[in-house]
């Protein structure tokens, strides 16, 4: 999936496509057949670099229900020719989503397009799970026929079959079709779960890679063997060395660390961070200048999983280094250093922001160390962040570090991070937010008594409106 185009932040689409409780806001102020075509852009063109972390489809289908929209356009995209043809998840996940929400707000129409897609459509499991969450035992009755259609009655079939009830990531359709009377829908059910179960216990009893006896070298060998399949192996490697490797082993561990070949060298630092050897943090500033990428990343991995003051004074001589393992320093400090290293943290983050824009992955850390340190004079950059960064996830973390550096957070972003598309945001918002504001007191209502909001949040809100509390 090649990266979305996100539009500027000062656009209702860019607010949209960030997930930005301002998105909702502007949506709700602008013309609705404006604020209506950029939903949809966002929903048939998903706009998160991440799926599997990110949030929009609830926040997407509640902006739907408030410019009582259509799906007219969605059932469009996922009727389109392209269907069968670009078969990737980040085409139509986003869209099914967004209907199963709808649908678990009531809305009938969303419900029968997911069932008219699960019988047809190409990314017919993802339909299903989104009605096994939301339809009656009927419906999904109706769908055994036309599901079991798209597996041959053949070997390969059963066996596409047994996967894919294997791999189901809700099991209640394929539970209530297996107690179908019918041959061609119960005993085939039944026979692919069973066979799917046979698969597991197969693999169970055929476990790879190293066995009880093994020794340091064939450890290392069998590290070299992974990297070479493009497999990197260095942390279970590093566990195995855990189980094999005695005190005479230690010369040898620390010469594969300090000069060994790729796999044993990457896995020999990781276990000695892990053992805390006294010699692993010279051994890792070495391999962090290495020729070789796949050396320099693990030593900087390993030097991130290390705990204890050792690797924390080292972090601060290191977090002035210009290289990853510098930024990796600064990224320890952020999470495990004390007060005397926030201007060390806040000088790594203006330099990522500068650098690397508003998504840097090291970003995340630094966010977090900011709040944890408390370091107000971070605000500025951390609004910045905030406004512009296309990840859901890091302006949810920013939004943490505002509430603990920036006085300003309560009455300002707080408010709108009371509809912001992350559930985690949302629980920040409702934790600070001047409820002085209406807009926070009624929406504060909206989300207590909103069935589909997360327990968290809603927790987080009855703290603010509940008996002991001031009215609301």
């Amino acid at each position: 999936m090649f990266d979305p185009f996100i539009a500027p932040s000062g656009t209702l689409l860019g607010l949209l496509q960030r997930g930005r409780g301002d998105g909702t806001l502007h949506a709700l102020a602008a013309p609705r057949a404006e604020a209506l075509a950029a939903l949809n852009h966002c929903v048939l063109s998903d706009p998160r670099h991440d799926w599997q972390v990110e949030n929009r489809s609830l926040y997407y289908a509640r902006l739907y229900l408030d410019l009582d929209g259509g799906i007219e356009e969605i059932e469009q995209h996922l009727s389109d020719p392209d269907d069968h043809i670009d078969t990737d998840d980040s085409r139509t996940g986003l869209a099914l989503a967004v209907l199963g929400h709808l649908a678990s707000y009531g809305r009938s129409d969303a419900l029968a397009l997911l069932r008219r897609y699960a019988a047809t459509g190409a990314n017919w499991a993802w339909a299903l799970d989104e009605l096994a969450l939301r339809d009656d035992d009927a419906g999904l009755r109706t769908l055994a026929v036309p599901v079991l259609a798209r597996f041959p009655d053949t070997e390969e079939g059963a066996a596409e079959l047994a996967a894919a009830v294997r791999d189901a990531f809700e099991p209640r359709p394929w539970r209530l079709w297996a107690d179908d009377p019918r041959e061609t829908v119960g005993a085939r059910v039944r026979s692919a779960s069973e066979q799917g179960s046979f698969d597991r216990w197969q693999r169970q009893m055929r476990p790879g890679g190293p066995r009880p006896g093994w020794s340091v070298q064939a450890v290392f060998d069998w590290a070299q063997q992974g990297l070479d399949r493009g497999t990197p192996l260095h942390v279970p490697a590093a566990r195995c060395l855990t189980a094999v490797a005695g005190p005479d082993d230690r010369p040898t561990i620390v010469g594969a660390a300090r000069s060994g070949p790729e796999g044993a060298r990457c896995a020999a630092l990781h276990y000695l961070s892990e053992a805390r050897d006294a010699a692993v943090l010279d051994l890792i500033e070495a391999a962090a200048v290495s020729p070789s990428r796949t050396v320099a990343d693990a030593a900087v991995a390993a030097f991130e999983r290390m705990c204890g003051d050792a690797a924390v004074d080292r972090a601060r001589i290191w977090a002035r280094r210009p290289d990853a393992l510098g930024a990796s320093a600064a990224g320890v400090l952020a999470c495990r250093g004390g007060d005397q290293d926030a201007s060390l943290v806040l000088a790594a983050l203006r330099d990522a922001v500068r650098g690397e824009g508003p998504d840097a992955q090291r970003l995340w850390t630094l966010v977090d160390g900011t709040g944890r340190l408390g370091i107000a004079c971070a605000a500025p950059v951390l609004r910045h962040v905030y406004r512009e960064t296309s990840s859901s996830q890091l302006r949810g973390r920013t939004a943490r570090a505002l509430a603990a550096t920036d006085p300003s957070f309560a009455t300002g972003f707080a408010v709108e991070c009371l509809w912001d598309c992350e559930e985690t945001t949302r629980e920040v918002a409702a934790l600070h937010a001047e409820t002085g504001d209406i807009r926070v007191a009624e929406r504060l209502r909206r989300l207590a008594a909103d069935p589909a909001e997360e327990a968290e949040v809603q927790t987080a809100v009855r703290s603010r409106i509940g008996p002991d509390t001031p009215a609301v």
